[in-house]
């Protein structure tokens, strides 16, 4: 498995957001509107992509990434529900209180992240020392 290739995947997609993130700041509501549409859109083709990539995984595997995909989308479809609502609100201090609570979303969204960063690279030296031991193995039984 060519691993390299998917950090540096990753590494893209980290650059695009943090890019997007510092050129919205200076967008207006209807711009902002537009790049979450297109957020929404780019997630549901990545987590359709993933689905496909699973297919190999071992069923008890499978189940717990199926999982942490699940709940991933049930906080996406989440967010997207409080954007819906914060568009309908008139109040200044509720629109404030609202603020708050999605740049926490926001930070605990990057902190999780980060976090599924060090479970990847676990995975993945998990990964390479299985298959050392597996080809270690072969060789020693067809010695």
């Amino acid at each position: 498995m060519d691993y390299s290739a998917q950090f540096d995947a990753l590494q893209r997609t980290v650059t695009e957001a943090k890019a997007a993130a510092e050129t919205a700041a200076t967008e207006s509501r209807d711009q902002l509107r537009q790049r979450i549409d297109q957020a929404q859109t780019d997630i549901d083709l990545a987590a359709h992509d993933a689905q496909q990539h699973t297919g190999a995984a071992d069923a008890g595997e499978r189940s717990k990434w199926a999982q942490m995909k699940a709940d991933a989308a049930a906080k996406r479809d989440d967010i997207k529900a409080k954007i819906d609502a914060r568009n309908a609100q008139f109040d200044a201090d509720i629109a404030a209180g609202d603020a708050v609570l999605a740049e926490q979303a926001a930070y605990d969204a990057i902190d999780y992240a980060g976090w599924a960063v060090d479970n990847a690279r676990l995975a993945v030296l998990d990964a390479i020392d299985a298959r050392s031991y597996a080809d270690e193995r072969a060789k020693a039984t067809s010695s």
